[in-house]
């Protein structure tokens, strides 16, 4: 199951772009002044990714939030993102209550539940996406949303949708090529603890490869980002262990980040026998980075495989939301 959704991944990019541009969306009537992303794992992930996408074109601080209490400075001048895909979600839910208390512009990204419901009753935007997936398997649906949703608002422009179509056609094109890669990577990882380093403009493609290592392979891993890991956990490598390193690389890194990256190979492989460096392919940043995440989902699931785990199943989660409710 879990390597069709990964493979109907440029399918879901695609009715993506049409559900965001059929949306029906209402105008901020303030000044807007941030922009805030109330989401925790497979729905939190999009707005990390997003605001990799568009730090540097956004006129105002876009954040996200993963916990139950909104910062103190949202307010009527905030565009709050409620993303949940289940609808459902308790810390999601709270945050939404807590902007309607501070008169914030809300927009919600559900599939159905509780906060689709609410924000109908309450006459509060709302992006209804398809349903009855899990939600790692459903990125493209919660980030491309907020891309739309921000250019409504005339918060970035629309160029994104060419990097998107960019996307699409390169990944149909190198599907038998990156599930090649993924399956040869995916044997370097097996038995090995991952360690993940990128930089700053790839954190969010990080970050999403570990949670997919977490969820769909069942195993433990880290990640950080170059230059701030040199700072503080470069120290942390003196003594080998079963480690396997992916650096998430691009050749249109800022040129002191690829020289330190070089540095920290060097250093690093002193305790690594197992370094795999991985370079983004496309024109865009948005391609660039789509690509490697379809890379690394696929990785995951070859992992899964390798390991002879379920990549669908979630169990503690359940339990651990079972035990909430009680």
């Amino acid at each position: 199951m879990m390597d069709k959704l990964i493979g109907s991944f440029t399918k879901q990019i695609k009715e993506a772009m049409e559900i965001g541009a059929a949306a029906k969306l209402i105008q901020p009537t303030k000044a807007v002044r941030n922009v805030v992303v109330c989401g925790l794992g497979g729905s939190g992930i999009g707005g990390d990714l997003v605001i990799n996408l568009v730090h540097d074109k956004l006129l105002v601080p876009m954040v996200t939030c993963k916990e139950y209490v909104l910062p103190e400075y949202v307010d009527k001048h905030t565009v709050l993102f409620i993303v949940s895909y289940s609808g459902n979600t308790e810390e999601t839910l709270h945050m939404f209550k807590e902007g309607i208390d501070r008169n914030a512009k809300i927009v919600c990204i559900a599939s159905g539940g509780s906060l689709l419901k609410l924000a109908q009753k309450a006459g509060i935007d709302y992006i209804t996406i398809p349903s009855g997936l899990p939600p790692r398997a459903c990125l493209a649906y919660s980030f491309i949303q907020q891309l739309y949703i921000l250019d409504r608002y005339h918060l970035i422009n629309n160029a994104f949708t060419l990097g998107l179509e960019e996307a699409i056609d390169f990944l149909d094109g190198s599907e038998k090529k990156i599930r090649k890669e993924a399956q040869r990577v995916a044997k370097k990882l097996k038995g090995k603890m991952p360690v993940i380093y990128a930089a700053p403009s790839m954190s969010a493609v990080a970050l999403r490869f570990r949670q997919q290592l977490n969820e769909n392979a069942k195993v433990l891993a880290w990640h950080n980002v170059i230059p701030e890991m040199n700072h503080n956990e470069l120290v942390g490598w003196t003594a080998p262990g079963k480690y396997a390193v992916v650096m998430l690389r691009n050749e249109s890194d800022y040129e002191r980040i690829q020289h330190r990256m070089e540095i920290n190979k060097k250093i690093i492989s002193k305790y690594a026998k197992t370094i795999i460096e991985l370079y983004c392919q496309g024109d865009s940043l948005i391609a660039q980075e789509l690509y490697m995440i379809h890379l690394l989902d696929w990785v995951s699931y070859y992992l899964a495989e390798l390991r002879k785990v379920d990549a669908m199943e979630v169990k503690v989660i359940d339990y651990l939301k079972a035990e909430l409710a009680n």
